[in-house]
């Protein structure tokens, strides 16, 4: 007996018919596609506080820097914080959010700046 005989290949359907699902064996099976309703992300807004030692200019150039606003813009969300004790600087995904208010926070620590910025759902 040899050791390693040869297996012949598993036969078909008799008479040399395709098995069932296929184009020439008339029996196919479709399968109804289910659209699946997926929601968007949660949005969150990105704050910064006001305080008394922050100097204006640093809170101008982090909008600017951060949060890509143009002069004009950024002034004025200043000028919204500065007045109101807070004002939004964007709205973001979860993970974009937190990504800017701990780039943000560390670029005031660095600054020796106590400005805070915090997230919250929109």
């Amino acid at each position: 007996m040899p050791l390693f005989a040869q297996q012949s290949p598993p036969a078909g359907p008799p008479g040399g018919t395709p098995p069932p699902g296929t184009e020439e064996g008339g029996n196919s099976t479709t399968l109804e596609r289910v659209a699946q309703k997926t929601e968007p992300p949660r949005l969150y807004q990105v704050l910064m506080l006001n305080d008394d030692f922050t100097p204006m200019e640093f809170v101008v150039m982090v909008l600017q820097e951060y949060f890509r606003h143009d002069l004009d813009t950024a002034t004025q969300i200043m000028l919204k914080i500065h007045h109101e004790g807070r004002g939004v600087c964007g709205v973001f995904t979860k993970d974009v959010a937190a990504t800017k208010v701990e780039m943000v926070s560390a670029a005031a620590r660095r600054a020796g700046h106590p400005l805070q910025c915090i997230m919250e759902a929109a």
